[in-house]
């Protein structure tokens, strides 16, 4: 008798949680544009096909198996993820306290000491725009080598040319792009999608290649601590350089940050989101690996097949090229799944960060269109900037170690500065009733060790990854970094440094909290972000 007044009670209670959600937002000096369409499911579907651990792990076999071999895919993936754990429970805690889509530059501003708030946040914008637009472009790469392996798989006559792949890149780019366009009210079951997906695909992959494979199975001692380097380098640092393997595959966990304003309940579910995705991601990977090297036939012939690592252990399983290719199916729609939400997620990044008058022509990328929702032309940035990434492929053997290096780089500094000024501010730059807490030592410990990946991945992946080196297998990685670097020194210098006054809070609607980097503005009727002011 009572389900009814129950089932009323809830569907009144969810628009009443929407208009407190704008209503915060408000106090962070924006209004509710974006419609809060995604649910917890949805939205860690969104973050889960970003990751996408298993899948990105398959396919990026190849930076870590000439490097350190299949320990180095193993355990590289167990310290990646539990560093990515520390820098995403330190970010949880901003992400709780201010839950808005600028993400990393936001809560540098409004924790950075005053004199530095500017241009640290600014800094920090263009580091983390610039990121997210290399990862979207590992989306349609990984996607476009799939197809190729394919190819050179059922035609061992083909020779692969780089326009050939260049091609499909931007034919995965255009489809992400019409999806996000014209589609955002379906992204949501779009993101449940390609979480349920995913899973099966690793479900159906594992049992199957155990399956066909049984009884010829690598042993335990392969799998968890054959070392293999053909890189040139010594071999500790060989070991060290495959980790890029495991980072890249747990890199953008800051996805639901910047997709937060579209969420109801963004300080309570964005946090636990942000966690549940590496967890998930760091199970699965470190399952579908294992199944992946127990199956290995001949670990040279993997490294060295024309079809690709993950495509000859399906054959080395199966023994078969049309059922290796079924198999492939799902991490290949799982990869489109990739690039439409990477693209998602960078769009809205880049939206944020106009919004607060980041970007040149700011008032241009800063629209979300009236009839689509979304923000068109932030959409267009995104992609326009893909197909430039992706006209390197005409010029370096070693693309995909240098544009995937340069968004584990340049997303990890940026996961890296808001805690480091917390920290170097005592750990009390956060408002203390913040839903999601770190308490104590665990607090400092997590922080720290998070910083110090970040150090540690920024310094080694800007190596080449092989020796000699040569221009063609140079990591353009530190040169895509500088460049990077260069366009925000030369763009606060002429733009910035007048029109970038960081974001806008209106303490007195902030519960209690340190808030030093950016000016308070009195009062809560922020009606838009053009009536308030900010850094003095």
């Amino acid at each position: 008798m009572d389900e009814q007044p129950r089932k009323r009670s809830a569907g009144s209670a969810q628009p009443s949680i929407i208009a407190q959600d704008a209503a915060a937002l408000e106090h962070l000096g924006h209004k509710q544009e974006l419609k809060r369409n995604f649910s917890m499911i949805s939205m860690l579907g969104l973050a889960f096909a970003i990751l996408n651990t298993w899948t990105a792990l398959a396919a990026s076999l190849s930076l870590a198996l000439p490097s350190g071999g299949p320990s180095a895919v193993i355990w590289g993936l167990i310290v990646a993820g539990i560093c990515n754990l520390c820098l995403a429970a330190s970010l949880a805690e901003f992400l709780s306290a201010w839950p808005t889509a600028g993400g990393q530059y936001h809560w540098a501003a409004i924790v950075a000491w005053k004199s530095w708030s500017r241009s640290l946040s600014y800094a920090t914008g263009w580091i983390n725009v610039s990121g997210w637009v290399a990862l979207t472009a590992t989306g349609g790469l990984l996607g476009s080598t799939f197809i190729i392996n394919i190819i050179a798989l059922l035609h061992p006559d083909y020779e692969a040319e780089a326009w050939h792949q260049f091609l499909i890149y931007i034919a995965f780019t255009l489809i992400s792009l019409l999806i996000n366009a014209f589609s955002t009210r379906l992204l949501p079951l779009f993101t449940k999608a390609a979480f349920f997906w995913s899973l099966a695909g690793f479900v159906v992959i594992s049992i199957t290649i155990l399956a066909c494979a049984s009884p010829n199975y690598q042993s335990g001692a392969f799998v968890y601590g054959e070392f293999i380097n053909e890189v040139g380098w010594p071999d500790g640092f060989s070991w060290l350089l495959g980790l890029l393997q495991g980072a890249f595959a747990l890199t953008g966990f800051d996805a639901v940050a910047h997709m937060i304003e579209e969420i109801p309940q963004p300080q309570v579910q964005g946090p636990r989101i942000m966690l549940y995705c590496i967890g998930i991601g760091m199970g699965t990977g470190f399952v579908f690996l294992s199944c992946l090297l127990f199956c290995v036939d001949n670990i040279d012939n993997v490294i060295e097949s024309s079809a690709g690592p993950l495509l000859q252990i399906f054959m080395d399983a199966t023994q078969n090229p049309a059922g290796s290719v079924c198999l492939l199916m799902f991490p290949l729609v799982c990869m489109l799944f990739t690039s439409t939400t990477l693209m998602t997620t960078s769009s809205r990044m880049s939206y944020a960060f106009a919004r607060d008058h980041g970007l040149p022509f700011s008032h241009v990328f800063a629209r979300v269109h009236p009839k689509l929702d979304v923000p068109l032309n932030a959409l267009l940035w995104t992609a326009a900037w893909v197909v430039v990434f992706g006209c390197i492929f005409l010029g370096s053997s070693s693309t995909f170690n240098a544009i995937t290096s340069a968004s584990v780089v340049a997303l990890g500094v940026t996961y890296a500065i808001p805690p480091s000024i917390n920290v170097l501010r005592g750990r009390k730059m956060l408002p203390p009733n913040r839903a999601f807490k770190l308490e104590g030592a665990v607090g400092w410990i997590l922080n720290l060790v998070g910083i110090f990946w970040t150090i540690l991945t920024t310094v080694l992946f800007v190596f080449p990854p092989e020796l000699p080196v040569t221009s063609e297998n140079m990591n353009y990685c530190i040169v895509a970094f500088g460049v990077i670097l260069l366009i925000a020194v030369v763009t606060w210098i002429f733009d910035g440094r007048k029109n970038y006054t960081g974001p806008h809070v209106d303490v007195e609607g902030l519960e209690k909290g340190q808030i030093v980097g950016v000016e308070g503005i009195p009062g809560s009727s922020l009606k838009t972000t053009s009536h308030t002011k900010s850094v003095a």
